[in-house]
């Protein structure tokens, strides 16, 4: 079965990436509003949230027709990520521009430009984060990942990102080569931090409602004195996109080194403001708002002590 689903899933990506990209956006929009009529549970999932957030703003055909354009931005957007993953970095250029990334170079010697953590999130054609270092050679990206169950459809993934040039890191057993990485100079850390993080997550308020949220930008960006920032992907246009930086979330205030708790915080508030920005740009379709199922993890106080690497979950 898992060499099926490999040639599969092979002989779909061949196909899409054969398109021009316009071409597989529009692909993509149509295999989305199909999804919107064939995946009753995720169809569901997504409208549940969007009552959830917007339910009191927003009458119900419009939360229906938003949860519809929505459907048709992830056929894109999947459908875009396969296709720019075979394209180099001149090809993308002509379709993705930036926006505040000068902030990254503000702080640098003769060694290079400080370290960063990006806090990430599933923003438009989120695959197009790992291309930033291409267009600024200061920086290696990397990222962490967690291998899909199925060996073949894992080995495909990583040779579309491999292509990237970016550094992936196996959340399970790359621990002590991320350390490594994080010695040098003008290295880049990118990390989704906007879905359900379970119990090892922080119960914090996102778009009104209380939520598990992932602390891991907030833990690595203490623990190695690296620079905070979030970071989101928007769709300007059919197969153009920006990449856009927000504010840098300052590590210390007047002296003392920020909480994890402050640190997620103020990474909540910039995804909500995000979000809020184009609603349908982001990942409705993950049940982002479990309720706990266990006694909630208690909040942390203010410390001045960097966490444990445990913290990372």
């Amino acid at each position: 079965m898992d060499t099926i689903l490999y040639l599969l899933a092979r002989a779909l990506v061949s196909g899409v990436q054969q398109l021009p990209l316009a071409w597989a956006a529009r692909l993509g929009r149509a295999a989305g509003a199909a999804a919107f009529v064939l995946d009753v549970r995720h169809r569901r999932i997504a409208r549940d949230n969007l009552r959830l957030a917007f339910g009191a703003t927003r009458s119900p055909q419009q939360l229906a027709q938003l949860n519809r354009e929505h459907f048709r931005r992830l056929g894109e957007n999947y459908a875009c990520a396969i296709r720019t993953a075979a394209m180099s970095a001149d090809q993308i250029r002509h379709h993705l521009s930036f926006l505040g990334t000068d902030q990254f170079l503000t702080d640098r010697d003769e060694r290079g430009p400080r370290s960063c953590v990006i806090a990430i999130g599933h923003f438009g054609n989120f695959e197009l984060y790992a291309r930033y270092p291409q267009f600024e050679p200061a920086f290696r990206g990397a990222t962490t990942y967690r291998g899909l169950r199925q060996p073949g459809l894992n080995r495909l993934l990583k040779s579309l990102r491999e292509r990237t040039g970016c550094m992936y890191f196996d959340r399970r057993t790359d621990a002590a080569a991320l350390r490594a990485a994080f010695t040098e100079r003008g290295f880049m850390l990118g990390l989704l931090a906007d879905q359900h993080a379970g119990r090892h997550g922080i119960r914090l308020p996102f778009l009104g409602h209380e939520c598990s949220t992932s602390p891991a930008p907030a833990i690595f960006a203490r623990r190695y004195n690296a620079r905070l920032f979030t970071a989101y992907c928007f769709r300007n246009r059919l197969a153009h996109w920006s990449f856009e930086v927000g504010r840098e979330i300052p590590l210390r205030d007047e002296g003392r080194l920020r909480s994890v708790v402050e640190l997620t915080q103020d990474v909540n508030r910039d995804f909500e403001r995000a979000v809020l920005r184009d609603p349908a740009n982001w990942f409705w379709v993950h049940n982002r708002w479990k309720p706990a199922r266990t006694r909630p993890r208690p909040t942390p106080a203010p410390t001045h002590h960097a966490p444990t690497a445990s913290s990372a979950g």
